[in-house]
């Protein structure tokens, strides 16, 4: 196992909640397929999935950005992004799997009595098939989407929500994703953070000057983490 850095818990770790997309599950096959759906209807070639891989965390406005270079503010990128979602809509669990490691971290979390839950940017009509699809969302202690609350990620406001639904202060629970929205939303709701280095990293700069208290470089390093 392997983790750069520590944290200094100022209470006792009671809960995980993870970010989704290239944290707790490997989306990005889907989320590419749905681009290069948009790239045809365009009469363009498919991309290869190690081209938009890293970007998959960003979601249509980084798929779109990579895919089309076009991006948000451009007067095709609404009916752009409606058009991608509708893809998909229809193709969201055709490859999506859990990364190695995260069911046994979850059993674990679970045998050793800590609540886990989801926060992500993911719109709700996407993420409840996809945890449902997962076997997870009826496990997890709290789900908050992207439009679950009035703000998304990086700002606090989901990160908060998740916790008061676990019914834990915010300084007790580790939130872990792949993007650099995530850890700036940790740090903002007073959150300890640790960076996944398993995930779609590459698209923000250097995963160790995001500023999380850890980065772990595989799911199981989250144990070690709550220590």
């Amino acid at each position: 196992m392997s983790v750069t850095g520590r944290i200094a818990w100022a209470q006792p770790p009671q809960a995980v909640l993870f970010d989704l997309d290239g944290t707790l599950a490997d989306t990005a096959g889907d989320l590419g397929g749905a681009l290069n759906r948009l790239r045809a209807d365009r009469g363009l070639a498919p991309l290869p999935l190690s081209t938009l891989r890293p970007y998959a965390s960003a979601g249509a406005r980084g798929l779109i950005g990579v895919g089309l270079d076009i991006h948000p503010g451009h007067p095709e990128f609404d009916d752009l992004r409606a058009a991608f979602l509708a893809h998909y809509d229809v193709c969201l669990a055709e490859t999506t799997a859990l990364f190695e490691g995260v069911a046994e971290l979850l059993d674990a979390l679970e045998a050793q009595g800590l609540q886990w839950g989801v926060v992500t940017n993911k719109p709700h009509r996407f993420t409840v098939p996809v945890l449902r699809g997962l076997g997870l969302l009826e496990r997890s202690g709290t789900n908050i989407s992207g439009d679950t609350t009035a703000h998304a990620k990086p700002h606090p406001l989901p990160l908060l929500t998740g916790a008061a639904e676990l019914g834990v202060p915010p300084a007790s629970v580790l939130y872990v994703g792949d993007d650099l929205r995530d850890i700036q939303a940790a740090q903002a709701a007073g959150m300890p953070s640790a960076a996944a280095g398993w995930g779609y990293i590459g698209h923000n700069g250097e995963i160790a000057s995001w500023g999380a208290d850890v980065v772990t470089a595989q799911p199981l390093d989250v144990l070690s983490v709550l220590r």
